[in-house]
């Protein structure tokens, strides 16, 4: 709440009882009365002083006059400060009190129906910040005195005597007015809108002994809504991957000098220095910059901290009308005119029009183009001034969300200028996507070039954003010295800076930068790397825009050789274009004719919803065509599926015994399995402690990172289950390995372990694949009677158009239901809409897509039919990609109603197939003996009851089963030890055994590892992993040197080692995740 309103209300309401004086001491002595008087007549002395001085040295009494206004002007601003401290305390203190009052004499003027569910009130939150007051601020003592004193100390020798003498945040704590949830925009993330105001009592005083200097703050305001972003949501604790926020809009900032900083209370410096202020917070916490705090590991914070804009808006700013007259002649008896022009702003971007001489009714025709970082949330700001030679004058205001702008693609409209007694201007406003792809670029430069304005740079067809991540063995200045390098980043007449790194010839900058671009295909990127004093160049930069059009997804994301610089020296950037695109379907507001009044038509942000044939200013213009394709989302079939085999278990703990336990039974085991929310049961296994139940179950997945797959063991019983053991796998390690076929110990349990398949399916749209995936899934059987996937079926709902009417004669609300087989899902309900717009995505496991169909259904509210449409998948299979993405024809409705979808198949391509397919070839004779990525004699056979099986080799020879892979996503070479067998006994208890390794040539400890120990065990499981961050190719230089040890006492004569394996990692295709056992050899030989 503004403090002038505290302020009004304090004059109307009761003030607080001012304190009773303190009675004058009757035992005041002579001495302390002498000098009280000696006190007031030094202090007479010094206020006359300088007038003396002026007149004994000649000065001109203009000097004394304009020290006594600077002097008045300094106690006026204070004095202000403190009334509006004062009043926001006093409000923050009766604010029950205060609306209390205030909503009793607005009540009659409130309709019953009014509330507001949009911000909610926290007042929970704002007490437990009042419990913790104090304590913050004992911690932000601390902080003050113990860290950043000595740093300030440090710095310079002037400072060496700098202390915090008083740090106290009083008892004012910071206030949650209110906070807004948005959740409707991404489901992946959590938006909150905190609205934040603090007016407190902080006191903090600093003394700097040398000079004799105090300073101080006495008495913060701060108002600002602060946004909140949480994102990406994980499913592993903390849940949340990181936190970012930021103000949409500077906040309000207002700050009680004290000590020598009271000359910033000075007419003048007092603005100065809060904007000084508020520009260091913007530099950090105002759009477009963010503060994102990580929560987990292996996050990429750079597209947290500088994500792609989520648009940009075009505006026209075209005319106004029935602007308040400023220009009066003698004082206002004859009204004169105004020379108005308008200022723009979008958060940091700013834009001023050019003035129109004497015109109430001014046309402007100019147009700006804006980004947009956050919708909602950020707003455009029209202000109109009268163009004055000495002070402008204020003509109205106008806010307009672009969250509207984005919902209707194109709001040309009129709006009225507030806090003005008459007046409205005329705006065209355009949102304008970023598409990923360079297919329409000459149509939007053709679109371009149609579009005239009087604003000096053309329309843009382009953004192009830079994140300048770091360099690399920069060159030294002279002398050998670290250099301090910036980057300056250019492209035609547009120069962009980074920030400085001191003393250092590996820079990480982290910075990020926009840029539009006219035509993509003609500019080019300049980048130099400079030192600090910006004479010395260390390095120069030349990329060609036309390279991001040739490039995936027009993003280059890697590091660049810089010329004219050193050998080694490199630079990291990741560099995306957008192209901009105002979508085809895009109809404008109805333009209505300028309103009267000032302030009882269409309020600011209104808008009409009919469509007209005309453009701005009346002009007839043709109607916009639809799109011919869909615009899915960048995150559309980018899911993928994991295939888990259940296959069996051994040595499980029998639960179900007889006779207090004297007589041990059996247990009637089964898994369950969860993953992404979703919970798979195997079936029952009556009395059985090695259960085999060969069952299949697929789940589709997204890479999001911190997913895990739990797995729990039971024995059904008839009353409560009994819990045989558990364990949990990291998705990130399967898709890293692709193939895993292995054993898991249980956990919770004394025995007990579970052998499983799983398999991360590649997506491919190789059809011929299609025939060999599904030429060996006929083949398999499983317990549970599933059939596996041979394809993934992504579906996205965009729109449709001409869908009839109800029978009542009114629009409908559409609702889209899309089934596959058993499978249906459905969309959410449009508005009341004839042409209603979805953006809904779905996907769907196909086993056969040349036997399938896909039904898409429309109805109004899931009730009257709409129209339907049925799509054979043997249809997709014929398309190039295996996608169709088009308008199709509903059945059952009217003739020209449509909906636009795109459909596309991914094979599920799986190694087994491959192998099975290879291998088939391999015996005719005609193809070479093929190795597959994994190698099925770790199945341990050999265990099973019931089995007698032999081999060549695994009986005799002690063996270690690894996975030696790289993953190009983290860039780091990982190691996973499974498990050993065969191993000699090294003790009548058989062995303790480990496995410790070391990457040579490097013997460091940073490249020796080793795993836990198991306890009296000859084929021990570990299932370790062990990352390495290795370039790939300093990866193939390693040599891995792995022994199998036995943890004997230190006393002990038993030998140690057990076996030992030497492996190249150059002859180890380390992209494939290769996994297989390894021989072991025995010290001797």
């Amino acid at each position: 709440m503004p403090a002038v309103d505290a302020d009004a209300e304090m004059s109307r309401g009761p003030a607080p009882a001012p304190a009773p004086a303190a009675p004058a001491s009757p035992s005041q002595t002579p001495g302390e009365g002498a000098v009280s008087v000696l006190w007031s007549f030094a202090k007479c002395v010094a206020a006359l002083l300088p007038v003396y001085l002026a007149g004994y040295y000649g000065f001109s009494v203009s000097l004394v006059l304009l020290g006594l206004m600077i002097y008045i002007g300094y106690k006026h601003s204070r004095l202000e400060k403190e009334m509006r401290l004062r009043s926001s305390m006093y409000l923050l203190e009766n604010e029950k009190e205060f609306t209390t009052q205030k909503l009793f004499r607005a009540r009659r003027d409130l309709p019953p129906w009014v509330n507001f569910p949009d911000v909610e009130k926290v007042e929970w939150l704002n007490k437990i910040l009042q419990q913790a007051w104090p304590f913050v601020g004992q911690y932000l003592e601390k902080l003050l005195v113990e860290t950043i004193a000595p740093a300030i100390r440090a710095s310079s020798i002037h400072l060496q005597t700098l202390s915090f003498t008083k740090v106290n945040l009083g008892e004012k704590a910071l206030k949650l007015v209110g906070v807004k949830a948005h959740t409707e925009n991404d489901k992946r993330q959590v938006m909150l809108d905190l609205y934040l105001s603090y007016a407190g009592d902080v006191e903090i005083n600093v003394e700097i002994k040398k000079y004799f200097c105090k300073a101080g703050v006495k008495g913060v305001q701060l108002h600002g809504k602060l946004r909140v972003i949480l994102e990406p949501l994980i499913g592993d604790l903390p849940l949340v991957g990181a936190i970012t926020m930021f103000f949409i809009r500077r906040p309000k900032l207002d700050i009680n000098w004290t000590g020598l900083t009271n000359l910033l209370d000075i007419p003048g410096l007092n603005a100065m220095s809060d904007t000084m202020i508020m520009d260091a917070i913007a530099s950090h916490l105002v759009l477009p910059n963010r503060l994102t705090i990580p929560l987990v590991t292996n996050l990429h914070v750079a597209q947290l901290r500088s994500p792609l804009p989520r648009g940009v808006v075009r505006i026209h700013l075209l005319e106004a009308e029935d602007l308040t007259a400023k220009d009066t002649v003698i004082k206002g008896l004859i009204d004169g005119k105004s020379d108005p022009y308008a200022v723009l702003r979008v958060g940091t971007q700013i834009f001023t029009s050019h003035h129109v001489d004497s015109n109430l009714n001014p046309q402007w025709r100019e147009m700006y183009e804006v980004i947009v970082h956050e919708v909602p949330g950020q707003e455009l700001e029209v202000e109109v001034f009268d163009k004055d030679p000495d002070q402008d004058d204020f003509l109205g205001r106008a806010k307009i969300d672009l969250d509207i702008v984005k919902k209707a693609r194109i709001v040309d409209d009129w709006f009225n200028l507030r806090d003005a007694p008459s007046g409205s201007v005329h705006l065209r406003l355009e949102w304008l996507s970023l598409l990923s792809s360079a297919d329409r670029l000459s149509e939007a430069i053709q679109k371009n070039q149609n579009l005239t304005a009087k604003t000096t740079d053309p329309p843009s067809a382009a953004i192009l954003a830079v994140y300048m991540d770091q360099a690399y063995e920069l060159p030294m200045r002279k002398g050998n010295k670290d250099p301090s390098p910036m980057v300056q980043i250019s492209i035609q007449d547009t120069t962009k800076e980074s920030k400085t790194c001191y003393g250092t010839n590996s820079p990480v900058w982290e910075d990020a930068f926009t840029f539009f671009i006219q035509d993509p295909r003609k500019q080019d990127i300049d980048i130099q790397v400079k030192d600090d004093d910006r004479a010395l160049s260390l390095g120069s930069l030349t990329i060609p825009l036309s390279r991001l059009l040739e490039s995936h997804d027009l993003t280059l994301d890697q590091w660049f050789q810089l010329e004219n610089s050193g050998s080694a020296s490199r630079l990291y950037a990741k560099i995306v274009l957008r192209i901009l695109w105002l979508s085809d379907d895009a109809s404008p507001t109805t333009p209505s004719p300028p309103p009267s009044g000032s302030g009882s038509g269409l309020g600011p942000g209104e808008i009409t919803s009919n469509q007209s044939s005309t453009g701005p200013g009346g002009l007839a213009k043709p109607q916009p065509s639809r799109p011919q394709n869909t615009t899915p989302d960048p995150e559309f079939a980018t899911e993928g599926v994991l295939r888990i085999h259940l296959v069996e278990a051994q040595n499980l703990i029998a639960k179900d015994n007889f006779m207090g336990g004297m007589v041990k039974g059996k247990s009637d085991p089964y898994v369950k399995i969860r993953v992404a929310g979703i919970t798979f049961r195997s079936h029952t296994i009556k009395e059985n402690l090695n259960p085999v139940w060969n069952e299949l179950y697929e789940v589709i997945l997204t890479q999001l990172p911190g997913q895990e797959i739990q797995f729990e063991l039971f024995d059904k019983d008839i009353d409560q289950d009994d819990f045989l053991g558990r364990f949990k796998l990291n998705l990130r390690d399967i898709i890293s390995a692709q193939f895993i076929d292995t054993w898991y110990t249980l956990n919770d349990v004394k025995s007990g372990r579970v052998h499983l398949v799983m398999e991360w399916l590649s997506r491919v749209n190789d059809l011929p694949r299609l025939e060999q995936v599904l030429q060996y899934q006929s083949q398999q059987t499983y317990q549970n009677k599933v059939v596996p996937s041979a394809a993934l079926l992504f579906v996205y709902v965009e729109r449709a158009h001409g869908l009839p009417l109800k029978k009542n004669g009114k629009e409908p609300k559409a609702g889209v239901e899309i089934t596959l087989k058993n499978v249906s899902y459905k969309s959410k309900i449009c508005e009341r809409s004839t042409s209603p717009r979805w953006d809904e995505a779905f996907h769907f496991l196909v086993r056969d897509p040349r036997d399938e169909t896909l039904t898409v259904k429309l109805s109004h509210s899931w009730g009257q039919t709409l129209g339907s449409l049925t799509v054979l998948l043997r249809e997709v299979l014929s398309e190039p990609d295996l996608l169709l993405d088009q308008w199709f024809h509903l059945d059952g409705a009217l003739p020209e109603s449509q909906i636009l979808l795109r459909v596309t198949l991914k094979v599920l391509d799986t190694q087994l197939a491959l192998c099975r397919s290879t291998l088939g070839a391999g015996g005719d004779g005609g193809v070479e003996t093929f190795v597959p990525k994994w190698d099925p004699s770790h199945l341990d056979l050999k265990h099973r009851g019931g089995f007698s099986i032999v081999t060549d080799n695994a009986n005799s020879v002690c063996q270690v089963k690894l996975t030696i892979g790289y993953s190009a996503e983290e860039n780091r070479l990982f190691i996973i030890v499974h498990s050993c067998r065969n191993l000699a006994a090294c003790s009548k208890d058989g062995a303790d055994p480990y496995v410790s390794f070391v990457l040579l040539p490097d013997k460091k400890a940073t490249t020796k590892r080793r795993t836990a120990t198991k306890k009296r065990d000859l084929n021990p499981e570990f299932n370790e992993r062990f990352d390495f961050d290795f370039a790939l190719e300093e990866s193939m230089q390693k040599k891995l040197d792995l022994s199998v040890k036995h943890s004997g006492s230190f006393m002990s004569r038993e030998k140690e080692l057990i076996g030992k394996v030497l492996l190249d990692l150059d002859q180890i295709d380390l992209k494939a995740c290769v996994t297989q056992w390894y021989d072991l050899v025995a010290e001797s030989t």
